[in-house]
């Protein structure tokens, strides 16, 4: 049985990229709450920091003339869930993971906050391990693939900046957002959200996250102001 761990965790850093001098720091990035109270979740709190800061400075040498607001949506893009989700299953980090039975049960191991959670605990686990230079070049190797299609990424405004400019240019008052509910185990968290426009009815959504909720409602609220001219 210890043959068979000591060979997944030697797959592991290979498929990484990274040998570590101080295995037990991949053990505990690749350890879910479910399983042990020695987890990933301090980890993925030191990792998403590092990753956003990467992703920012190379975002900045690599795109001059983009203003703040194109890059803070070309980070976003780089950094959702989603995309880091793709990173981890490119590394099969769902195989490595250590779940609870319930979570195993579940399907933790596919769940995107999971293991995006577990790539960047494992960020984390690299600077540790061997410093900023070593954590960058893990990021780049991921991100820099993506800069080429972020062009039009820089151009485009979100649900909330399209909705709040609509209001400005019609000196209208500042959309509201308001957290209706929250329900759901901590792992699996949904958030119901209402936006508040007025002089439109409420729209409302529901996500797995409140930003995301929010994002949804504002795109709903959008959709029926830009139809009611």
């Amino acid at each position: 049985m210890r043959t068979d761990m000591l060979r997944q965790q030697q797959e592991c850093m290979t498929r990484i990229g990274h040998i570590f001098q101080c295995p037990e720091l991949l053990a505990q990035a690749l350890t879910h709450r479910s399983y042990a109270s020695n987890n990933n979740e301090r980890l993925e709190f030191l990792g998403d920091g590092i990753l956003n800061f990467l992703a920012a400075e190379a975002l900045y040498a690599r795109f001059p003339n983009q203003p703040e607001g194109a890059l803070t949506r070309m980070r976003a893009r780089l950094v959702r869930e989603e995309t880091l989700a793709e990173f981890a299953v490119a590394l099969s980090l769902g195989d490595c993971l250590k779940l609870g039975s319930g979570e195993l049960k579940s399907g933790g191991f596919r769940r995107a906050s999971t293991i995006a959670d577990a790539f960047e605990a494992v960020i984390a686990a690299i600077y540790l391990d061997a410093g900023m230079d070593a954590a960058r070049a893990f990021v780049l190797r991921h991100l820099e693939p993506r800069f080429d299609s972020l062009e039009q990424v820089a151009i485009e405004k979100d649900p909330k900046t399209r909705l709040q400019e609509w209001c400005q240019a019609r000196n209208k008052l500042l959309p509201q957002y308001q957290l209706l509910a929250q329900a759901g185990e901590a792992h699996a968290l949904t958030f119901n959200v209402a936006c508040h426009v007025d002089g439109f009815d409420d729209t409302q959504a529901t996500a797995n996250s409140r930003r995301k909720a929010e994002q949804a409602a504002a795109s709903d609220m959008l959709a029926q102001c830009e139809g009611k001219k």
